[in-house]
């Protein structure tokens, strides 16, 4: 008999839509899924945007996947050093694109905000 590890998904969301980029996010969805299937689902508020301290923050959670539109580079260099997998480019809701990452049709577009710069702009995504 296989044993399926639970997977924790975070999205970095406004409300139930994908968020624009991670670290101004009003919330994160936080998704269980076992066995190819979201199991449960809860909403928590973005405990505030500190250089380093998010990634640290969803790691301790055991997230393994993180969702977002966009994400800058610190953030995923440290996901990165966490074997947390990052997803950028995503859009719409939110539980659509986890399903979307399980059903293996949810690709990263590598869309990193401001590489080397942190003015809290974000180009157009």
């Amino acid at each position: 008999m296989e044993v399926f590890e639970m997977l924790k998904i975070a999205v970095a969301s406004e409300e139930k839509m994908v968020a624009g980029h991670f670290g101004h996010c009003s919330n994160f969805n936080i998704f269980d899924v076992e066995d190819g299937k979201i199991v449960k689902e809860e909403s928590i508020a973005n405990p505030g945007h500190k250089p380093g301290f998010l990634p640290n923050f969803l790691n301790d959670m055991g997230v393994k996947v993180v969702i977002s539109g966009g994400m800058g580079g610190g953030a995923i260099e440290i996901f990165n050093e966490k074997n947390i997998e990052v997803i950028t480019g995503a859009t719409g809701e939110a539980k659509a694109a986890v399903e979307a990452y399980v059903a293996g049709n949810l690709k990263s577009t590598g869309s990193v905000c401001n590489k080397h710069e942190h003015h809290g702009e974000c180009g157009n995504h």
